[in-house]
């Protein structure tokens, strides 16, 4: 009898549990909460050394410049890739800055952002990179925020004494009514707030906010276009920021005209009168994360829904630019979730996420004709060079040859 007690008892223990558990997957689900990467503000104004290689920890954007590649690891610094022999890249050396996302390079200057800073270092040996200059509080509204965050912890950050350079996002269990509370509040905040050719120049890819266009730095942020002139390459100037609305995200340059991708459309800027950029049009869409490229008359946009990014469904968009003051949409292609983009004459290489690369043939672009998909990897970013494919992706630098109808891996570098 005491037996059956036991039984009924541990069964009923088991059922109690089950219950629980039914009861809390209705009110809990996994979501990303981004924590914030501090330091001491005299840290930070020391945070600019150059050291040996290093294994990253968060791969971000790629540049090329000359023979070199350059990886920014996420809010840490730079990492410097020999790429003389792209079947053969060499790590070289690692440069520490502080909050830095991006990075652009003219004629041996490096400019690269430590949150609200503007750093210039001189790396024309890069055996010996120095740091020439060093520009407070130019950068005003340069604050990178992690698109797939759903929370954000604020707790516990000394802002008398600690700087916020980053965040680390990390996979936890929380309410679901606390999420979608704090998603209201955060859309009330919202509402109520409301070169390739020249040789001297490095290359960035499609989510650069960084751009050098002749003898002017264009600096994206989340609210401006930040101007600098880079004629002394040593000493730039701040110009006046020109207002572009909310929510920018990355800059491409065709011609005299900028074209800023934003999580709600593409703005088309006029820099004939550089220091003084010119609203000319804007192609709204739904709230979306977007990157932009331009070729000829079609500006190619990916759009990426989900988490901060907003609700719209991840895609392709093509946009006919032909009336520069006019942009329509032509034609759009559904993707899983992509980021970067980029084209080389008529390739187009499009970064799906977790779906891989994938390469088209965009002579007709009504018609997009699949190349190949490689599969399998995680992708981010891709720069169309001369004669390769740079791409990078989970902390690996991909390399591809050109073939006429297709690409080829040639080499694999693992970043950490």
């Amino acid at each position: 009898m005491k037996n059956k007690m036991l039984l009924l008892l541990f069964i009923g223990a088991l059922l109690f549990v089950s219950c629980d558990k039914n009861e809390d997957q209705g009110k809990y689900a996994d979501y990303q909460v981004a924590r914030p990467l501090k330091i001491s503000k005299t840290e930070f104004k020391n945070s600019v050394d150059i050291m040996p290689p290093l294994p990253i920890e968060n791969s971000g954007k790629i540049y090329a410049y000359q023979n070199y590649i350059f990886v920014n690891d996420k809010f840490r610094g730079v990492h410097v890739i020999d790429n003389s022999d792209p079947k053969n890249p060499k790590k070289v050396s690692f440069i520490k800055i502080a909050g830095n996302v991006d990075i652009s390079v003219k004629d041996n200057y490096l400019y690269a952002d430590s949150l609200t800073d503007l750093i210039v270092l001189d790396i024309s040996n890069l055996n010996d990179i120095t740091v020439v200059n060093r520009l407070e509080n130019v950068l005003r509204d340069n604050v990178v925020w992690p698109s797939e965050a759903d929370f954000f912890e604020w707790e516990d950050i000394d802002y008398e004494n600690e700087m916020i350079v980053g965040w680390e996002v990390v996979t936890e269990r929380r309410s679901i009514e606390e999420y979608e509370s704090q998603f209201v509040n955060r859309m009330d905040d919202v509402l109520f707030a409301e070169a390739a050719n020249d040789v001297s120049v490095g290359q960035g890819g499609s989510l650069a906010r960084f751009k050098i266009v002749d003898d002017f730095l264009y600096a994206v942020d989340s609210h401006n276009i930040n101007i600098f002139n880079i004629a002394d390459l040593e000493n730039p100037e701040d110009l006046e920021d020109v207002y572009a609305g909310f929510d920018i995200e990355t800059i491409f340059n065709q011609g005299h005209y900028l074209f800023l991708g934003s999580m709600r459309g593409m703005y088309i800027y006029d820099i004939a009168s550089p220091a003084t950029p010119a609203l000319v049009s804007e192609f709204q869409h739904g709230t979306a994360c977007d990157p932009v490229v331009v070729d000829g008359d079609y500006a190619y946009v990916t759009l990426r829904g989900g988490n901060q990014c907003g609700a719209t469904e991840s895609g392709l968009f093509i946009i006919d630019i032909s009336n520069i003051s006019q942009p329509e949409l032509k034609v759009s292609y559904a993707m899983d979730g992509p980021y970067g983009l980029g084209i080389k004459d008529e390739k187009l290489f499009v970064c799906d996420g977790d779906s891989g690369l994938k390469v088209y043939d965009k002579t007709n672009v009504d018609d997009l004709i699949a190349l190949n998909h490689f599969k399998n990897i995680n992708t981010f970013d891709v720069i169309p060079l001369n004669d390769n494919l740079l791409m990078v992706g989970d902390e690996v630098l991909y390399q591809y040859a050109y073939l006429e109808k297709d690409i080829k891996l040639i080499s694999t570098l693992q970043l950490n």
